[in-house]
């Protein structure tokens, strides 16, 4: 990583040996983005029609608002449909009554606040000629940005004889053969929940596809709306008995998320209910997710529920498995000859391909040489060249275990003080269609994941270090949680772009950062029980920025706030946040890291999410 020194201006020489600030501290679009988000709800068919030709359908899609500000239908920054795909796509689709051939419709709702639903509806009219058509679109908001969780495929199917035009039409329920998709859970982002009564949750589930159907949509489903438990779940964002709906390609061995809202049932005691997998339209056979949710504060049971202390969202402490860290920690391009050579000096591991299937056992210290030639894998362990159609992933037998891939030295290529070729844990060669290249992806547990940052230097103050920490921690739970930033290339952080990351040979090189690290272990920034996004910069002039003087929309905890430490200093970075050097002067002076951070980040909690 370049110094301090190397990366701003000369004369702050003196912070340089203390802290060490990543681009995302000056990446205005990274935090931009991350309040322009939504949650596709339902689609008129599950977006998938069949029509005759010439004729027009009316769709239906809902979103729910997970950005931080309000959205509107008039005005600067009102939400509209694009056609997207590519942006601004004149769409053949359009029947004239569009807003343009590429800008679909407007929300239909004058304003919607956050968690609130929003519905845009609007006609299609099939083309002229036979065949099987699709359309991507995606939520914007006016001039400023594109929602993430906004886009979504509808694929047309035109067949039959041309049909009189109406202004309307509703599809047609027909029998279909049973799914033959698979899939297991294999991530829930709480196993079990103790709430408020009549409180509103929103959880994460991942499912793995082990078929061999590539699903196109997918989603949660409440299975017999006439059961009471799941009746008694049901959330105002709930189409009928449809919990969350989102199309895209998740082929064999892949993992989709799918967030979803419920609420909390107004009885006391423990309830449970399931909610089942759907994709490509039809019920996946055991695939559910059954979530035991223990009331309080509601009306008396057979037997009262134990009394628990809970956050301003109504959730008590309930600790969650810990997160495991997917990061993108190397292109694999000419600086690697386009390949890796992965090998580790402390354990046996395993070459399995994406499905889990065994392709090699190797000895501790032998080597394999891994590439993407275009079409497949191919790997070779000294028997010559061996290939698979699936990505491959070289696991350790000891978990946690150091790989290392030998062929990679920051020293030669980037001219860094050291080689920083070790990590911890699974790596994993996985080329994408979305930017047509090939990572190297670290898979490892979120807290070891935190040893390897170079966020700040070892020197710098515990308290000062504990601070950044669970910055950085709730930063990377983020988008755990959200798995959107880079899901077209199927990782949650990117190891320089988002927070620098160099692996094992950090963690060495900053014992005290470890011991910050297991300070805070769990911890994470929260605002009325939802995660915070945290962000933080160089220097300010004497005060930080508040949210929308930069960006654009509201952020409660992110106002501006005085830093007396700052005053008549010149601002370094997008002000809005944590000052860094605000942030050291305070740990200097004796204050704790909750402190800091409450100064920073108006009216937040910390909050322990796992042991």
């Amino acid at each position: 990583m370049p110094s301090f020194f190397r990366r701003f201006l000369a004369g702050f020489v003196a912070l340089a040996t203390i802290v060490q600030l990543s681009p995302v501290l000056f990446r205005a679009p990274v935090a931009h983005a991350a309040i322009y988000s939504a949650l596709r709800v339902t689609t008129t068919g599950s977006g998938s029609f069949t029509m005759a030709p010439g004729e027009v359908k009316t769709v239906t899609v809902t979103f729910q608002n997970t950005s931080d500000f309000t959205w509107k239908n008039d005005g600067a920054g009102y939400v509209s449909l694009y056609t997207y795909g590519p942006k601004y796509r004149a769409s053949q689709f359009d029947p004239g009554t569009w807003l343009s051939p590429s800008q679909v419709k407007r929300i239909s709702e004058a304003s919607v606040t956050k968690k609130g639903t929003a519905t845009v509806s609007f006609p299609l009219r099939a083309p002229s000629t036979t065949g099987t058509y699709s359309e991507t679109f995606r939520l914007a908001s006016e001039t400023y940005a594109w929602f993430e969780g906004g886009e979504f495929t509808l694929t047309i199917t035109v067949k039959g004889t041309a049909a009189s035009t109406t202004a309307s039409s509703t599809t047609t329920t027909t029998a279909s053969a049973p799914s033959t998709a698979r899939a297991e859970l294999t991530m829930l982002s709480a196993n079990k929940v103790k709430a408020v009564a009549g409180r509103s949750l929103t959880l994460t589930a991942g499912f793995k596809n082990t078929g061999t159907t590539t699903w196109t949509s997918y989603g949660l489903r409440a299975p017999d709306m006439s059961i009471a438990s799941a009746g008694s779940f049901k959330h105002k964002s709930w189409n009928g008995d449809v919990l969350a709906l989102a199309n895209g390609k998740v082929k064999s061995g892949e993992t989709a998320y799918v967030s979803f809202a419920m609420t909390t049932p107004t009885t006391n005691g423990t309830h449970t209910t399931e909610f089942q997998l759907t994709a490509n339209g039809e019920s996946v056979d055991d695939a559910f997710v059954e979530i035991p949710v223990e009331v309080t504060g509601g009306s008396p049971a057979a037997k009262d529920a134990p009394k628990s202390e809970s956050n301003d969202e109504g959730i008590a402490t309930s600790y969650i498995t810990e997160p495991t860290m997917r990061v993108g920690v190397l292109i694999v391009d000419e600086e690697t000859n386009s390949e890796v050579v992965i090998t580790s000096d402390e354990s046996d591991f395993d070459v399995r391909d994406g499905a889990g299937n065994l392709l090699a056992e190797m000895k501790k210290s032998q080597s394999v040489t891994a590439a993407w030639d275009g079409t497949k894998y191919v790997f070779n362990r000294g028997k010559g060249d061996e290939k698979s159609t699936s990505w491959l992933r070289f696991i350790p037998k000891t978990v946690n275990a150091i790989m290392i891939v030998s062929n990679f030295d920051r020293k030669v290529t980037r001219g860094s003080s050291y080689t920083d070729n070790t990590f911890r844990n699974i790596l994993e060669l996985r080329h994408n269609d979305s930017k047509d290249r090939v990572w190297l992806i670290n898979e490892l547990l979120v807290e070891w994941y935190l040893r390897g940052l170079a966020e700040t230097s070892n020197i710098s103050p515990h308290e000062f270090q504990k601070t950044l920490i669970t910055a950085a921690r709730t930063y990377s739970f983020y988008h755990w949680s959200r798995a959107t930033k880079h899901a077209d290339e199927f990782f949650h952080v990117d190891a320089w772009l988002d927070q620098v990351y160099k692996g094992y040979g950090q963690e060495l090189r900053t014992p005290n950062l470890t011991a910050a690290v297991e300070a805070t272990r769990g911890r994470i920034v929260t605002y009325q029980g939802a995660t915070a996004i945290t962000p933080y910069f160089s220097r300010s002039d004497g005060r930080t920025r508040s949210w929308e003087e930069v960006w654009y929309g509201t952020v409660a905890w992110a106002v501006s706030v005085p830093v007396p430490c700052d005053e008549g200093k010149t601002l370094w970075g997008h002000g809005v946040g944590m000052s860094a050097s605000g942030a050291l002067c305070m740990a200097n002076q004796g204050q704790m890291y909750d402190q800091i951070l409450k100064h920073f980040y108006t009216g937040i909690d910390i909050e322990k999410r796992w042991e």
